[in-house]
């Protein structure tokens, strides 16, 4: 079909200046965590949030059922490889364990992306 017989994409558009974020406790770890969902896509699960750590928040060693990145807007993430500043993108792979969260000195917000459905579970070892 030639591409003057597409009808035009409709758009999601999220202005994120403004939006309110929703505090998303995390089991045993309390609050720190802020998320603003920007889409989900029906048929794949895969989901885009803007989100933020609170200064010295780190989400401790858990897994997910979903590979996911995190491109970071602002502030400093720290991982359990490394910590990486703004303009840095960062891929989860799925399976194994992390750490990641935002440094004591301030705040990190990020762009979350899963490539599936997201959820969480945490593996607290001492």
């Amino acid at each position: 079909m030639p591409a003057e017989d597409l009808a035009p994409v409709e758009l999601t558009v999220v202005d994120t200046n403004g939006a309110a974020y929703t505090p998303r406790p995390m089991p045993g770890l309390g609050d720190g965590l802020e998320v603003l969902p920007l889409v989900t896509d029906p048929d794949t699960g895969m989901q885009v949030m803007k989100a933020v750590y609170r200064a010295g928040f780190v989400n401790r060693w858990h897994t997910h059922p979903c590979a996911h990145g995190i491109y970071v807007l602002s502030g400093t993430l720290v991982t359990h490889r490394g910590s990486f500043p703004a303009g840095s993108f960062v891929w989860f792979p799925e399976g194994g364990r992390m750490e990641h969260g935002a440094s004591p000195d301030g705040d990190v917000t990020m762009l979350f992306i899963t490539n599936k459905p997201f959820d969480i579970r945490h593996v607290f070892e001492e």
